[in-house]
């Protein structure tokens, strides 16, 4: 008998951190897409607020052309839903439940279901922008610019939002995370330049708005979009700043239990 086929060596420890990554990062996409309303209100969502913000009988956008602003801010906004609140709410209430706390006792780090986590996300939202620019197509969208920047842009707010609203789920209670995440949504919906153009503020809070991440992401978009103007670095810059501030803080403090 061959003894290379007999002999049993085992080689026991845990796999290296980019097969454990993406291992985590299917089985995370598998559980979003089995929430089936989850997934529905994340798709549906955008979808309809892309109809509503589109009617004129609303208020004035000040552009020439509502639907050019209108889809680059909704891309926007299904980036901050499912990467914050989405997230946040859905990692709090696993937390609760106690499904994160079998993990800890796993060798997965809390880096690696954290970026799990956030690239799950990042694939349903490939999903997201596609289905808002076919509709915006249709509905005679007019986008100038470099696809690959705004693609950049959507993959540096995901990071951003992600790592915001994991913190926030990895640190308190999933009822506070709940009430929090619901709250700086509209807040960052509102005065993040999404539903209104950051030029209707003043100028001293403009200085201020402009670095939030809802703001840099949906400035960023609209230059690509509506003027081609290049690559947006400044607001590349300020959402890899909150990318570089709050994925670390979220692996550092982000408890299992």
């Amino acid at each position: 008998m061959n003894p290379a086929i007999t002999t049993y060596a085992p080689a026991p420890g845990a796999a290296s951190r980019g097969r454990m990554l993406a291992a985590q990062t299917a089985m995370e996409f598998k559980l979003l897409l089995r929430n089936g309303e989850q997934v529905g209100l994340t798709l549906l969502i955008p979808v309809l607020l892309l109809f509503f913000f589109n009617l004129p009988l609303l208020y004035s956008l000040g552009v020439s052309r509502r639907i050019d602003f209108v889809v680059p801010s909704i891309i926007a906004l299904a980036v901050m839903s499912a990467a914050f609140t989405g997230l946040a709410i859905g990692t709090g209430f696993e937390r609760k439940y106690a499904v994160l706390k079998r993990l800890g006792a796993t060798a997965l780090p809390r880096s690696v279901l954290l970026g799990g986590k956030t690239l799950s996300v990042l694939l349903l939202e490939f999903v997201q922008v596609v289905l808002i620019c076919g509709i915006g197509f249709a509905l005679a969208w007019h986008p100038h610019g470099d696809p690959l920047f705004a693609a950049a842009l959507v993959v540096m707010g995901t990071l951003a939002f992600g790592g915001l609203g994991l913190l926030v789920a990895g640190t308190v209670k999933a009822e506070v995370t709940l009430a929090a995440a619901n709250l700086v949504w509209l807040i960052l919906l509102f005065a993040g330049g999404i539903a209104i153009p950051l030029d209707r503020f003043g100028s001293v809070a403009q200085d201020v708005l402009q670095f939030l991440p809802s703001a840099a992401l949906s400035n960023g978009l609209h230059q690509v979009f509506e003027g081609g103007h290049g690559y947006p670095l400044r607001d590349v810059v300020t959402l890899t700043v909150w990318a570089a501030a709050t994925l670390p803080a979220a692996a550092r403090w982000f408890r299992w239990e």
